[in-house]
């Protein structure tokens, strides 16, 4: 049987869902209060700018993995609902870069740059930073109460609406528990392996792999085998996704991540990368971590020091390892087919991209 067309470009589908849904939002909003049109435009610039779709994507293979039909009658409910997922990850994105004082996202400045720059340029009152902080985080709460909005207006039918809320109720209060931990984390100085995996696997593994998956299938009656099955695979792939992200966070070409090379080590990030390379010697990252000013020569001696001392060897065994025991979590599993090859597909291509 050849490939669906919705299976094939779901991004597309995906993107063509969430612009129709912020142009219908901002319409609504300009009714409002007509400045608040500069916020939205800044959210959907975020939203459509870039991305790959990836959350949208697992939950709708959840979906066919519990029998969805692309050419049902639910099929276009299912596609809105799943889309819902990008104003999380956008809210999340937002509200990160915020936190982590990053400049640039997507090769783009971020949108509390964004602001504040647009407050100098308007030589508005009061403190630019101070302006783009609060626009910031207004921004990602409208996101994330979009997101609601999204979802439930999709048009399941009620007894699949009464399935997911657990997953999708779930899935927030793990992500913003994981951020929470991350900051955490930071501020303690705790680099040990234990708290960097804790934060991959809430702030990463559940929202981005294993709960869209959840929500897939409960909107399509999945058994509990099968959601069983899809959780084990998407906690094991989420994790192995975050290793991926954060060795591109030291080694990843700029032109290729968006982001300038070593951001990740001048934000201070605790990562499994840098607990691994404090434990096995990488002395240098003591000096590097958390310094705003770290030049490419610095980023250098770091990447040199923690391929010599093995971290780097290690991230990557560990990725091939929850790799493969997702492979086979996904083999054991009840799924439908084609869910259960596109699935494994999925988990070799974001577990080894390169951006």
């Amino acid at each position: 049987m050849p490939p669906h067309p919705l299976d094939l470009e779901l991004p597309k589908h995906v993107d063509e869902a969430l612009a129709g849904y912020l142009a219908d939002r901002r319409a609504l909003g300009a009714r409002m209060e007509e400045t608040f049109t500069g916020a939205v435009d800044a959210l959907a610039d975020f939203v459509l700018g870039g991305g790959k779709r990836i959350r949208p994507t697992f939950a709708w293979w959840g979906w066919r993995a519990a029998g969805g039909d692309p050419d049902g009658e639910l099929a276009d409910a299912v596609l809105t609902a799943v889309s819902s997922l990008e104003l999380i990850q956008a809210c999340a994105l937002v509200h990160d870069d915020l936190m982590d004082a990053s400049e640039t996202r997507r090769g783009m400045p971020t949108v509390h740059v964004r602001f504040a720059r647009r407050h100098r340029e308007q030589c508005w009152l009061g403190e630019p930073e101070r302006f783009g902080l609060a626009a910031a985080v207004l921004i990602g709460d409208v996101a994330l109460a979009w997101a609601d909005d999204m979802l439930f207006a999709a048009g399941l039918p009620t007894d699949a609406l009464h399935r997911l809320s657990l997953p999708w109720r779930d899935m927030r209060t793990e992500m913003l528990a994981g951020q929470y931990l991350d900051v955490l984390t930071q501020a303690r100085g705790d680099a040990s392996a234990d708290a960097a995996l804790r934060i991959d696997r809430l702030k990463t593994a559940a929202y981005t792999v294993e709960r869209p998956l959840h929500m897939g299938a409960a909107i399509g009656g999945g058994s509990p085998e099968l959601v069983a099955g899809l959780r084990a695979f998407g906690a094991d792939i989420g994790v192995a996704f975050q290793l991926r992200d954060d060795l591109l966070g030291v080694f990843g070409d700029p032109a290729v991540t968006g982001k300038p090379a070593g951001d990740d080590l001048r934000e201070g990030k605790r990562t499994l990368l840098v607990a691994l390379g404090m434990e096995f010697g990488a002395d240098v990252l003591h000096d590097a971590l958390g310094r705003p000013d770290l030049d490419v020569a610095a980023v250098d001696e770091v990447r040199a020091r923690l391929r010599e001392v093995g971290a780097v060897d290690a991230v990557e065994e560990r990725i091939t390892e929850l790799t493969g025991s997702a492979l086979r979590a996904l083999e054991r599993a009840p799924v439908a087919e084609p869910a259960g090859e596109r699935l494994a597909e999925l988990a070799i291509s974001a577990t080894k991209r390169t951006s």
